[in-house]
């Protein structure tokens, strides 16, 4: 039978725990002084069920885009626990970029995969005589052993795409030009803020579903060009009277892809081997515009033509039609992903058929004078008024755009005329209409 006489006396517990304490504090001694730390660690992480990937900030003096990457994707699993964030706006960004600070847990799910990531630091001596230091920044990323196989093949590459698409969507689209001035590359860039988009566009409708489906198709076809063996390219040539929307179109689609746009003017160029230094300083996921080409004079001339003049002293100081296509399908215009040129031209018969024939110009688009559903559009845009909301007006209109030749620019000066009052801009533009068919038929 139990009883409390039989216990040791309380002092006798103290002792004990006492003795035991002290026996431990003297085992951890020995163990630090006996065996380095970094192998106690790593005894304990033989016996663990967890993995551990390291992903530093950089590979020597290359960025490892893996960690620009998470950086930017954990920015996006913050949760009310994490008590440290960096936030930061660069002047030609539109959004700020958060970002995780240094030893923060951020956990993640991914196919019900646990993922801990935790962004480290570590100071490195650089020079010992100067006593000079650097700070290496690296993520551990934390995951049972078992999903090593779904981690790197599956989450990881998910990481960069995720990561990309966020990118895109805070990126300011800019405008480069042609500056001799700027650097080795010859390229100046500027922040292109122009407004235009696909639903602002008085297009066919047809015609600019049609143009949009295209973009889709190409900006997700990279293992496709690699499998076909061919640069991931495409060459689209707009044209059509001025003041249809060529250059309108442009930014519509600069803004709906968020590629930046390479303005090169042909005779700010001095020559050919300037003209592929310019091709190598674009980036990828960019938008190449030759306009009015037919008035540069570079696609009119024929090549027979260019060959009677190659022992002129003036051709080193020129561009070819020959320097023009390598530029547009050679093998300088593989040295990149994910470009797009586009020619506009007022006059497509002027040109040499071999800058048009597929593989340079895939895509051919008529931009035209303005449409009954053109002006549908811009009323909508300018007006804010729609076809039900002024049926009479809208169905005289109608019938004078089958007349008359007039172009979207042309209406849209119209449309921003004189008055705030919609019937009474309406009533000014059918005039001008009717004006112009009077000057048709005399």
């Amino acid at each position: 039978m139990f009883s409390y006489d039989s216990l040791p006396p309380p002092k006798s517990f103290l002792t004990a725990a006492a003795s035991f304490t002290a026996s431990a504090l003297l085992f951890r001694t020995i163990a630090s002084d006996l065996i380095p730390t970094e192998h106690i660690k790593s005894l304990f992480k033989r016996f663990s069920t967890q993995l551990t990937v390291v992903i530093e900030e950089s590979d020597g003096l290359t960025p490892n885009q893996l960690f620009e990457a998470a950086n930017i994707y954990l920015g996006t699993k913050l949760s009310p626990s994490t008590h440290r964030i960096k936030a930061n706006k660069a002047e030609k960004d539109d959004e700020l970029t958060v970002t995780v600070d240094r030893n923060q847990p951020i956990i993640d799910v991914f196919q019900n995969v646990k993922c801990t990531w935790v962004l480290q630091t570590e100071v490195i001596e650089v020079d010992h005589n100067s006593n000079s230091r650097s700070e290496l920044k690296f993520f551990e990323l934390d995951f049972h052993k078992k999903h090593k196989e779904t981690v790197l093949k599956d989450y990881l590459p998910y990481v960069l795409k995720k990561a990309t698409e966020i990118k895109d969507a805070n990126k300011a689209v800019k405008l480069h030009t042609v500056d001799y001035y700027s650097g080795t590359d010859y390229w100046s860039p500027v922040v292109l803020n122009h407004p235009a988009t696909f639903e602002s566009m008085a297009m066919d409708l047809d015609k600019k579903v049609e143009l949009m489906e295209d973009l889709d198709m190409f900006v997700r076809r990279k293992e496709y060009y690699r499998r076909v063996g061919r640069a991931w390219k495409r060459g689209y040539l707009f044209y059509g009277p001025p003041g249809t929307g060529k250059s309108s179109l442009i930014a519509a689609m600069a803004n709906y892809l968020k590629f930046d746009v390479y303005d090169l003017d042909l005779k700010e160029v001095r020559g050919n081997s300037d003209l592929r230094k310019m091709l190598v300083g674009t980036k990828n996921r960019s938008i190449i515009v030759i306009e009015d080409i037919d008035a540069c004079g570079v696609g009119l001339q024929s090549r027979e033509t260019e060959n009677d003049a190659s022992n002129s002293n003036e051709e080193d100081d020129k561009i070819s039609l020959s320097g023009l296509l390598n530029f547009v399908d050679g093998l300088w215009s593989s040295c990149g992903d994910e470009r797009i040129i586009v020619f506009t031209t007022n006059h497509k018969e002027r040109l040499d058929a071999a800058l048009l024939r597929p593989g340079r110009m895939d895509v051919e688009v008529e931009m035209s004078y303005c449409s009954y559903g053109g002006f549908k559009v811009l009323a909508s845009t300018y007006l804010q008024v729609k076809e039900e909301e002024k049926m009479e007006l809208f169905g005289e209109i109608e019938g004078l755009l089958k007349k008359v030749e007039v172009t979207p620019a042309e209406i849209a000066g119209e449309l921003m005329k004189k008055s705030d009052d919609v019937e009474i801009v309406l009533g000014n533009l059918i005039r001008w209409l009717q004006l112009k068919e009077a000057e048709d038929r005399d």
